[in-house]
């Protein structure tokens, strides 16, 4: 019987992985995939400016609000939700904090690994969260190699779609289409009522994709997509 493929996606925030990889997730998962969706932070001071606009907030209700959305969110899409609770503005792991993570990619061992791009020039939460991801992954992989200490397999590891790819150095060199499962997306998106104005950028965004994806398959069935970028080789038996 073969294993069910993992799925590890690591965002600065707690809506990250909703506008970035709530498709690939839900394909993933329908396809009877685990996934992990680790928020290093909640975005409670810099992603979280509708709910400060309510009178008397708080820092700890605007945690809670945040966290019961990305819960929603990512039950949407059939995962599972690790809250790191690391503030933001600036987000700083430091060593306990990879730590925490390279322990997890361990207990987890997944296949594939999502982050952020290393570079982002109007968010310095989300390159943090990407070289987090990037040691975390090594540190729990031993370089692939026998080590004095538990490893877990090392894993796919891409990058997914930035807000401005153009400025982020992100070029796409994977579609995921997630057309049979757009409405799961749909429904993460609108679990993150405290940013509802990005809900249609990213529906345009994906139909965006879609035609691109379309236009590199001639897969006219394909409607909405996903991009990633590879950072290392895949391995393949044969071309």
């Amino acid at each position: 019987m073969t294993e069910p493929r993992r799925m590890l996606v690591v965002g600065a925030h707690s809506a990250d992985f909703v506008w970035r990889a709530a498709g690939a997730i839900a394909v993933h998962t329908a396809a009877g995939g685990e996934a992990v969706v680790v928020a290093l932070s909640y975005g409670e001071r810099g992603e979280s400016g509708e709910l400060w606009k309510q009178p008397g907030q708080t820092e700890v209700n605007v945690k809670r609000i945040r966290h019961a959305e990305a819960e929603k969110a990512a039950k949407a899409v059939g995962a599972r939700l690790d809250a790191f609770d690391l503030r933001d503005y600036p987000l700083r792991p430091g060593p306990e904090g990879i730590d925490r993570l390279a322990e997890l990619i361990r207990d987890f061992a997944p296949h594939v690994v999502l982050t952020h791009p290393d570079k982002d020039p109007y968010n310095p939460d989300h390159p943090v969260a990407h070289s987090a991801a990037a040691q975390a992954r090594l540190l729990a992989a031993g370089s692939g190699v026998a080590s004095g200490f538990r490893t877990a397999p090392p894993s796919e590891f891409l990058v997914f779609e930035p807000h401005q790819p153009e400025l982020c150095g992100f070029t796409p060199t994977v579609f995921v289409d997630i057309t049979a499962v757009f409405d799961r997306k749909v429904e993460a998106m609108a679990a993150m009522e405290a940013q509802q104005y990005l809900q249609e950028y990213y529906r345009e965004r994906a139909g965006h994709r879609g035609n691109h994806a379309r236009k590199a398959t001639g897969n006219s069935a394909i409607r909405q997509a996903e991009a990633f970028q590879r950072l290392l080789p895949n391995v393949v038996a044969a071309l």
